[in-house]
């Protein structure tokens, strides 16, 4: 009897309906007093990650050119329909092989608001471990396209995926780009959950207490992850139900779906202020075929409209952020950042710190090198033709990308990435060695074009490889060693190069003889070289290396200095040698280390540093040890099956590392540095040097390979411990800037319940990582990106190398083991670094972490070409300066970009390097002479610009949208002071503490230097 019924509503519904074309809809409108649910179409494209670049490009699956051809497609077909995209690394790849009359309509898709670029670099960039230069350029790269194609200017960040997100994003790659907000997903659970309790998933925030609230930026963060709301993922192959509004067909479901958008929409509405909601339609590679997405989102928005209780839009996130503008709400305030993040009691993403510590280390050392190469092209003059920086640029762009400098890629895809900086490298290479050729040589004809001589560098210095300087020496010829500043004020430093003999000696341009000093090459310093050279180069070196030749440099601000080392007449034993000396358990008990004011003292017994003494700066002598420890990481075999992996920190057991006794320390000593070497075990080495003008230690480092044989991964640790009394706070920089107070076991925006009280407590250190008490500092400053904490008062640790043998499930699919291979035989990967302390009086520490922070950054580059020694008479070791010889930049302020673009004007980019309060002397306005920076050109227009230089600063601060913060005074506090605008007539530029400032600058006539 039922299914008669049933049967006779069937065919009554099928007599009855009609089965016809339906026009959805899908008109953009915003109703007030409705819920306004933003539908936002995306595609999340990692620039590298499981696959490189290039594969996931033009992939089978997870083809982006498949989103980007589907999109466009799609966007076409329906004027209200609109998709938002990121990651230009991959459009510039799609762009370029368009026929011009698809190119015209997609610049009218942009024009009109349908596809619109968010966030606008070449890749979403990690916020941890990069360098705050590196996201102003990879940024620059993407927006600079952008403009030039289109005419666009992107006014949104979208952050959505990295692992936890920066103060420096916030205000300087945020409010200081011109963006009007910026969008993430990823904060610790923790977090999320009280921000949803408290309706506080959107801020505002302002991440520089210098620029404070003339630098804040409307920061939404998503409830779940970026993803749609579940039921609502409509990719070939997903489980969602789609709307099936033909009543001729089974499952018809309109009303049943419409009720679920509802429900979702109030879910949200619920935890989120105002009446607006943001829906992210999309997620990982997602719309291969936009259609199957966009079909069911014209439905949706159709249907649920006609319902009435919700209203649906195709919307952006700048539309949205206008609609939150508009309900002229008053916004909770965010300071600091949004690290660490963890997604799991046992969770937190802090390994990725330190995960490749070689290709991080890599990643810094190419991006002063293309700063470097900048400028001397400048100096040189741009060439239509010939080598340049683009393959380097973009290179280090996508090498930024939140799965790439973090080191979270699987180990193919890293290969990829170093491939691309090493082939960017050697394009700019010759680019350097042209330019410093070109300003080296004195003869007019050569000033013509004509370039003669043939300076050589040495990427692999760093393992005492450099066939330059080793070839011309074996041979009897003089060397000339060209010494280049790229920062704005004089340097005093000890240059240190291979040598195959002892027999030489230094002089610098005027022929006057340099003091110098040599240091025996160490078996570990040898075998490290000769196992890596045949690695990367696949040969043995071909002249054997005795000594580390070491000599004083001066040289001058954007310039540089020559020396020439020659081989003299053996006389006799060479009186350069160090001495040598090796600890005896027996006889010594104290050794004192140091040429100069610092002294280091070591217990010959133990093996270890125990005493520091500045005789300029301290009254009395510090308590400080310094040793090497390790985690056992956890493989996830307990009740809770996480692992410590690629991105998670989850250590098992703490293992202390005593150095051998056995082995005593080797002490090198001589008139400009002395070094201690120290066998801590068979796979840790390590160098300590002290010169004779410099008020810090520094520590190289040699750990590797990781033995683990015995089945546990191993996360290497080095600590510096004191008698300080810290009370749990230690700060640490973000990206290389500002730096940020960080308490133990505590969080500014919530009651922290700790759960790993070791990885819970570790912080990304890209510049440094320093403590106070009531009477001292102790800073820190690193090479490279490294995790880093204070786990106990007084103690400052450092994570510098990890071997892991589980995945952490998080989707990299592959265990962080990385080896190296000669022939047959392969092992764990060695990595070789340096980090640099001090102990300083309180209030003093900054001057020093500015200082040589920017100075570690910024190296001095090193250039080398040989002469025939009996043609001295001919011999030129010529000094240049870029700017004017009596001028230098003040010391809180550096060069950051100097590059001519290739339309002619000239991209400046100055940064004051202090925090407001940060240091008594330089924490204060300071000012740039143009005209002395550039004395021989005629500046004839300076317009300043925003950070990425894509639109003029007066324009974008007009456009500023101005946000009310919980707790203000409807008065809103000045801001901060700021440089003001630049006189045309004086050409001078201020800076407040923090600020950067970027100019566009054209020159009347092309330069010519007087040498």
């Amino acid at each position: 009897m039922m299914f008669q019924i049933f049967f006779t509503i069937f065919l009554t519904g099928l007599l009855c309906g009609e089965s016809k074309y339906i026009e959805y809809n899908t008109s953009q409108r915003i109703v007030p007093g409705k819920i306004n649910v933003h539908l936002v179409p995306h595609s999340h494209d990692d620039v590298g990650w499981l696959k490189t670049v290039d594969q996931y490009y033009v992939g089978a699956n997870n083809s982006i050119r498949n989103v980007l051809d589907s999109v466009i497609s799609a966007l076409l077909e329906e004027k209200n329909r609109k998709f938002i995209y990121v990651e230009m690394a991959f459009f510039q790849r799609w762009w370029r092989q368009q026929s011009e009359a698809l190119q015209t309509k997609v610049k009218e898709l942009v024009s009109s608001g349908q596809l619109e670029f968010i966030n606008g670099g070449m890749c979403m960039h990690d916020e941890a471990t990069s360098h705050y230069i590196d996201l102003i350029d990879q940024t620059t790269l993407g927006h600079l396209f952008i403009k030039r194609e289109f005419g666009h200017i992107p006014k949104v960040g979208w952050q959505i995926d990295p692992f936890g997100h920066s103060a420096v994003q916030a205000y300087l790659l945020g409010a200081e780009l011109g963006f009007d907000s910026l969008f993430f997903a990823r904060i610790d659970y923790q977090d999320r959950a009280k921000r949803i309790d408290d309706k506080n998933l959107e801020v505002v925030w302002r991440g520089s207490k210098s620029l404070a609230s003339s630098s804040q930026i409307f920061t939404g963060i998503f409830p779940r992850h970026y993803d749609p709301p579940d039921g609502f993922v409509f990719e070939i192959n997903d489980v969602s139900a789609p709307i099936q509004d033909d009543i001729l067909l089974f499952d018809y479901n309109v009303q049943e779906r419409v009720d679920d958008f509802v429900a979702a929409a109030v879910t949200q509405a619920n935890v989120t202020r105002t009446n607006h909601i943001m829906w992210t339609m999309g997620t990982d590679f997602r719309y291969q075929y936009a259609n199957s997405w966009f079909r069911q989102m014209d439905k949706f928005i159709h249907y649920v409209n006609k319902d009435g209780r919700v209203n649906a839009l195709y919307s952006t996130p700048s539309v949205y952020t206008e609609a939150k503008h508009a309900a002229n709400q008053s916004w909770p305030l965010k300071t600091d950042d949004f690290f660490p993040y963890a997604d799991h009691p046992n969770a937190y993403w802090t390994g990725y710190f330190t995960s490749r510590p070689a290709f991080k280390g890599y990643v810094r050392a190419m991006s002063s090198y293309y700063l470097v190469a900048r400028q001397l092209e400048f100096f040189k003059g741009r060439r239509s033709s010939g080598p340049n920086t683009d393959v380097l640029a973009d290179a280090l762009a996508i090498s930024q990308h939140h799965d790439a400098v973090s080191g979270t890629q699987r180990q193919h895809v890293a290969s990829d990435y170093a491939k691309r900086l090493s082939t960017g490298y050697m394009e700019a290479e010759d680019l350097v060695a042209s330019s410093l050729a070109f300003l080296a040589e004195s003869n007019l004809s050569i000033r013509k074009g004509v370039v003669s001589t043939q300076f050589h560098q040495c990427p692999l210095l760093n393992i005492s490889y450099c066939p330059p300087t080793e070839a011309a020496l074996s041979k009897g010829k003089t060397l000339v060693v060209v010494v280049y500043n790229p920062l704005g004020w004089k340097r005093e430093e000890v240059i240190q190069i291979p040598v195959p003999t002892e027999w030489v000696t230094v002089q610098d341009s005027s022929g006057k003889e340099v003091e110098f000093q040599l240091l025996p090459q160490s078996d570990a310093t040898l075998s490290t070289r000769n196992f890596y050279v045949k690695a990367y180069l696949g040969t043995t070196p071909s002249v054997s290396v005795k000594y580390w030749l070491a000599f004083s440099a001066s040289v001058p601000p954007l310039g540089f200095s020559s020396y020439a080392v020659s081989v003299m007449k053996q006389t006799g034993p060479s009186t350069s040698i160090s001495s040598v000396y090796k600890s005896q358990r027996t006889k010594d008990k104290i050794i004192e280390v140091g040429p100069g004011n610092l002294k280091l003292l070591y217990s010959a017994v133990e093996g270890k540093l125990t005493q520091y003494y500045n005789s300029k700066t301290l009254n009395t002598s510090v308590s400080a040890e310094q040793s090497y420890g390790y985690y056992s990481g956890n493989d996830g075999s307990d009740k809770d099956p996480q692992a410590s992996g690629a991105y998670v920190f989850r250590p098992n057991k703490t293992f202390s590392i005593k150095s051998d006794s056995q082995v005593p320390l080797v002490i090198m000593r001589g008139p400009l540095l002395d070094e201690v070497h120290q066998k801590v075990n068979p796979w840790i080495y390590q160098v300590t040097r002290l010169y004779k003008g410099k008020e810090h230690a520094e520590v190289e480092f040699t750990v590797g390979p990781i033995p683990v044989d015995d089945g546990i991964g191993k996360e290497i640790i080095t600590q510096i411990t004191t008698t300080m009394k810290t009370n749990k706070t230690f700060y640490t920089d973000s990206n290389g800037r500002d730096f940020i107070r960080r308490v133990r076991d505590y969080r500014t925006d919530w009651d922290l319940q700790v759960n790993q009280p070791i990885a819970g407590n570790y912080y990304p250190v890209n510049l440094g990582i320093y403590m106070v008490d009531s009477s001292m500092e102790l800073s820190v400053l690193v090479d490279r990106s490294v995790g880093g904490s204070s786990l106990v008062d007084g103690q400052i640790e450092l994570m510098l190398h990890r071997r892991l043998l589980h995945d952490d499930i998080r989707g990299v699919g592959e265990v962080l083991n990385e080896t190296i291979c000669v022939h047959d035989k392969c092992e764990g990967l060695t990595i070789q670094g340096k980090y640099y302390f001090r102990i300083d009086p309180i209030g003093e520490g900054a001057k020093w972490r500015r200082t040589v922070g920017q100075e570690i950054y910024s190296p001095l580059l090193l250039a080398f070409a040989e002469q025939d020694e009996n043609n001295g008479s001919n011999l030129h070791l010529p000094t240049f300066t870029g700017i004017d010889p009596s001028y230098s930049l003040p010391n809180n302020v550096a060069v950051i970009t100097l590059q001519e673009l290739a339309n002619g004007e000239v991209l400046l980019r100055l940064a004051h390097l202090y925090e407001i309060g940060e240091d008594k002397d330089y924490s204060a306005m300071t000012s740039v002479e143009l005209t002395k920076l550039f004395p021989n050109k005629t500046i004839s227009k300076v317009v300043e610009m925003s950070l990425s230089a894509n639109q003029e600063r007066a324009q974008m601060e007009k456009r500023r949208l101005i946000w009310k913060v919980e707790g203000s005074p409807e008065e809103e506090e000045e801001p901060k002071l700021r440089g003001g605008p630049v006189d045309p007539d004086k050409l001078v530029v201020e800076l407040a503490p923090m600020e950067i400032r970027t100019l566009l600058i054209d020159f009347d006539h092309p330069q010519i230097f007087s040498l």
